[in-house]
């Protein structure tokens, strides 16, 4: 089973990119973040053209989750998390799939900081690992896929030294990060490439995909009933080079059935 995750920087505006993606891919369970558009407004057919069921969590102009299955196997089972009735930022959708609790996250950005995006940002990160300790307890196979906005290690970033007053890799964010991953989930990308250099996010400015000058942003979490199922780890590199695309490239794992 092949899953992935993608942060697709405007769904409509790269929906040429999106097909081409899954034509070329066809992975089995996909989970989009940054729809950037309102609920209606959703290309639902489009998707389904390409052989595609989804559910989505759509949100004017920013933000936005979607959750797409091959299968058509999937019911939704929660959009937004629990903790917080006024946050109704349209960050969190999940669902099962295929027998797997997808949890498709886009966690906030939290810049500038300090301030109270920051302080959002880390509020955030504390119901998420609240709800994340209840699937656990759950003892189903869960994956947690989508961009964290996390930069967790030195290794992550080209450059570390240029971001250590931003957002996504401030001690604090990075203690939130570990607190989660320390409940018992597997970093699936770094568990494939342990010590390789490997980068999910390039900015459109200075030629950072040229050089590859990127960060590992999005990542793909497995509670321990998956873990040795995980066959594969990969990034989609190339697709961050076509035309008019997301600043994010595609990153997707194998599990053995």
């Amino acid at each position: 089973m092949k899953i992935a995750t993608y942060n697709v920087n405007g769904v409509n505006g790269r929906l040429p990119v999106l097909l081409r993606w899954l034509e070329e891919t066809k992975p089995d369970i996909v989970c989009l973040q940054e729809l950037k558009a309102p609920q209606e407004k959703f290309p639902e057919q489009a998707i389904r053209d390409a052989g595609y069921h989804a559910i989505w969590h759509g949100q004017k102009s920013w933000n936005g989750v979607a959750i797409l299955s091959r299968s058509g196997d999937i019911r939704e089972t929660r959009r937004g998390l629990p903790g917080d009735p006024e946050d109704l930022h349209s960050r969190y959708i999940e669902a099962v799939a295929d027998g797997i609790v997808i949890g498709c996250l886009y966690l906030p950005n939290g810049n500038p900081a300090p301030g109270p995006k920051l302080d959002y940002k880390l509020s955030w990160f504390e119901r998420l690992t609240q709800h994340a300790a209840e699937l656990l307890s759950s003892d189903r196979p869960v994956v947690l896929a989508g961009d964290y906005n996390v930069i967790p290690t030195e290794l992550d970033a080209y450059k570390p030294e240029r971001w250590v007053e931003d957002a996504l890799f401030r001690p604090e964010v990075r203690a939130a990060f570990k607190k989660l991953t320390d409940q018992g989930w597997t970093d699936a990308l770094r568990t494939m490439h342990p010590d390789e250099v490997i980068y999910t996010f390039f900015d459109y400015f200075r030629n950072a995909y040229g050089r590859n000058a990127g960060l590992r942003i999005d990542h793909f979490l497995l509670s321990p009933q998956l873990e040795g199922r995980l066959v594969a780890a990969e990034v989609n590199h190339n697709v961050r080079g076509w035309e008019k695309t997301s600043d994010h490239a595609p990153v997707w794992i194998e599990l053995s059935e």
